[in-house]
């Protein structure tokens, strides 16, 4: 079997297939497993406790801490690569998969026409690569991630904007702000923790243009909130479990509405089932919101050579305007010919299984997960596993 991408879906899933007796060639286009957690910002920690954060076949070490940081998790993920002794090929990118009956249809060409990888039931799919490279498989798992491409919204007048302007995937941490006026755009987690990054950091002024009104968890109860939404979620209404979770965070989390943040009138567990994950706080952003230090503003309308102006007509002159407005899953182009994606460019299956009409490829980590992410990818790599081990690879 081919897996596309060697991040924690890539890596469980092939560990999966191992296990299974079945051989994995996992494809990446980094140089070193890993290297996707190492480029994020130094501020980061995991938002899952470390025993919901593991995958499947090798514990998290206990002096990685509680709450896993950055470059710990990337020695985790290289750790695991080498446990179990997986096979990586670095620095090829997938650039296009196709049925083989259309690629050979289309090209004249036999099944034989690249390197076999996959079970007994000959080459159902072909995967186009870097350097010329067309491999055959069986089953084909596409485990690249959700964080493939930054996205910068295209706004009114963004190209004439003269100041600095980038993506949350670009910065690092605070001491190039130091004294600057910035504005983080994204009320995410990720932008939260950028804006309370630069504020600790010594910034002059942090604004956080809000455009969707974030809930907020704080960060010792997210290892248990993901678990009770996990099974309340399957046993009541969505709308029970958001009454119940809304109670818990009243009761945890300040109304941060006379600042400029509300509470969300939607549900915090209807909004995560929608892929929509709650900020995971762990004080740093209530605290900072209410001591002025980050002040949340409205969502970005336009830019102009000067400045910015803001959804209700302020207008701001940032130095610098750090864009955490999310990434694209760059799925269009390998697959979106094969009619298995969605309008956002999901793809449209729930969790594990193959889309309609494309069987033998799936896709792992990329379902919503109320439960956490890399609690989920395990579950899904031993699904995979499990169904390809009953068709024979």
């Amino acid at each position: 079997m081919l897996v596309v991408g060697s991040g924690p879906a890539g890596l469980a899933t092939a560990a999966a297939l191992g296990r299974a007796g079945i051989r994995a060639l996992v494809l990446d286009r980094g140089a070193r497993v890993g290297d996707s957690w190492r480029r994020h910002y130094d501020r980061l920690r995991l938002h899952t406790p470390r025993g919901k954060s593991e995958l499947p076949g090798m514990p998290i070490p206990r002096r990685y801490g509680r709450w896993v940081p950055r470059d710990r998790m990337a020695h985790y993920l290289e750790e695991y690569a080498e446990r179990h002794e997986l096979e990586i090929v670095h620095n090829v990118e997938v650039a296009r998969i196709d049925r083989a009956a259309d690629a050979d249809a289309g090209s004249g060409a036999g099944s034989g026409s690249g390197s076999g990888v996959g079970g007994t039931g000959g080459p159902g799919w072909k995967v186009a690569a870097t350097g010329g490279r067309v491999l055959d498989a069986h089953r084909v798992v596409v485990a690249a991630g959700s964080c493939h491409t930054p996205y910068v919204p295209d706004w009114p007048g963004r190209d004439a904007y003269h100041g600095e302007l980038l993506h949350a995937a670009h910065y690092r941490n605070p001491a190039p702000y130091e004294g600057k006026d910035v504005l983080v755009v994204g009320a995410g987690n990720t932008g939260a923790e950028i804006a309370v990054d630069l504020a600790d950091g010594g910034a002059k002024r942090v604004r956080l243009a809000v455009r969707t009104l974030p809930h907020i968890v704080r960060r010792p109860m997210a290892g248990w909130g993901a678990a009770a939404g996990r099974l309340l979620g399957g046993a009541l209404p969505a709308r029970t479990v958001d009454r119940l979770a809304a109670r818990v965070s009243r009761l945890a989390v300040p109304d941060l509405g006379a600042y400029g943040l509300p509470r969300p009138a939607s549900g915090l567990y209807t909004r995560a089932r929608e892929g929509s994950v709650p900020i995971v706080d762990d004080g740093g952003l209530v605290a900072a919101v209410r001591e002025r230090r980050v002040i949340p503003v409205p969502a970005v309308a336009a830019m102009d050579a000067g400045g910015v102006t803001l959804a209700d007509g302020e207008r701001v002159e940032p130095d610098a305007v750090i864009a955490a407005t999310g990434w694209r899953r760059g799925l269009e182009d390998v697959v979106g010919h094969l009619d298995v994606l969605d309008y956002r460019g999901r793809p449209r299956t729930r969790g594990w299984r193959s889309p309609e009409g494309a069987a033998g490829l799936h896709f792992v980590g990329y379902a919503a997960a109320v439960g956490g992410s890399l609690r989920e990818i395990g579950a899904e790599a031993g699904k995979v596993a499990r169904e390809a081990a009953r068709s024979g690879g």
